[in-house]
């Protein structure tokens, strides 16, 4: 069990000095950074990409990584809530798995330190992907003919299907899910025309106005972290009843649910902006339909600022110009059960 108080680091909102505003802006490094004791390996990475698109991971067979976490979207569903097994669902948002390598921690409240710790909550969660224990994840993986092999190329061993190595594999996977390249990026490496003139105003905006207080570094999600170390922050910081009535904002405790600690009442990981344009609805309960919407409720509630029409518009333009391009794959073919069914 991971103890959260380790991995909290709350980050204050003060005036803004940050990077943005100095003019050091940051683009997405070409390659995600993996632990030591995780080396990103052509065949784990193949098997993890196997693995996450695999639904036989959930108890009914039809529930994978990717039906929440989709890679041929914006690497979410698009849903308001996930839905997992038997049509059930939560009351959060899935986030979205593109450049969720560059996280501090994982889940809106923070409470995975890392992306193989992520990887093995869904799988067993009873609403998610409803599996007894990964007792029996890892039996059913062993009776799939196919998987042995890929399991022995990726770690050496015939026997080494196991929950550790199933969530190194995903991990790995994952950590070639990044979209550097966006037309932002292209921007702040000298190409000057990579923006248009809006762009460009909503990016000055962006940081005026403190956007960047929270939403700083390369995947726009605070600053880099040691490992083992969460970067949060409080939301709302200006309560607003309107917003938070209509969009029920404060009903979720956030990291306050892990923890049962008052003092981490609405404390959320910052999400990273990166595809932002692409992952609709917005919040951590999804309840908020478009992007313009969001930038003002996000000014107000975290800035106390009231945006003018114009502003919004800009800022907006600026977050489309964060999506960037999907690394190409091939789609794998899974390990059959010739002549039978698990399900």
């Amino acid at each position: 069990m991971v103890n959260i108080r380790s991995i909290l680091l709350v980050v204050p909102l003060v005036a803004v000095t940050n990077l943005a505003l100095a003019g050091k802006w940051e683009a997405l490094p070409a390659k995600a950074p993996a632990p030591a004791d995780n080396p990103t390996t052509a065949a784990k990475v193949k098997l993890g990409q196997i693995l996450f698109l695999d639904p036989r991971l959930s108890s009914t067979g039809t529930v994978s990584c990717n039906s929440c976490h989709n890679v041929m979207l914006g690497g979410e569903d698009n849903r308001a809530v996930a839905m997992g097994v038997d049509g059930q669902t939560g009351g959060r948002s899935a986030p979205t798995v593109w450049n969720a390598a560059f996280n501090s921690v994982q889940f809106w409240d923070g409470r995975a330190p890392s992306l193989e710790e992520q990887a093995k909550g869904p799988v067993t969660n009873p609403i998610e992907m409803g599996m007894k224990s990964w007792d029996d994840v890892v039996a059913r993986l062993k009776v799939i003919p196919g998987y042995a092999k890929l399991f022995e190329k990726a770690f050496g061993s015939a026997d080494s299907i196991s929950k550790d190595n199933a969530a190194k594999a995903i991990a790995a996977y994952e950590r070639t899910l990044i979209t550097p390249n966006s037309a932002y990026d292209k921007y702040v490496k000298g190409n000057k025309k990579a923006l248009t003139d809006e762009q460009v105003r909503g990016m000055n905006t962006f940081a005026e106005v403190g956007c960047g207080s929270c939403h700083s570094g390369a995947a726009f999600n605070g600053p880099k972290m040691k490992p083992g170390k969460g970067h949060f922050m409080k939301f709302p910081v200006y309560p607003n009843k309107v917003f938070q009535s209509k969009y029920k904002l404060t009903k979720d405790a956030g990291l306050a649910e892990v923890t049962g600690k008052v003092s981490d009442k609405q404390l959320w990981k910052i999400p990273t902006l990166r595809n932002i344009a692409l992952t609709a609805p917005y919040f951590h309960n999804g309840s908020v339909k478009s992007l313009d919407r969001a930038v003002e409720i996000m000014a107000k509630m975290q800035l106390d600022k009231k945006l003018s029409k114009s502003q919004i518009k800009d800022i907006v333009a600026f977050l489309n110009a964060l999506s960037g391009p999907f690394p190409k794959q091939k789609m794998p073919e899974l390990p059959g059960t010739p002549g039978t069914t698990l399900n």
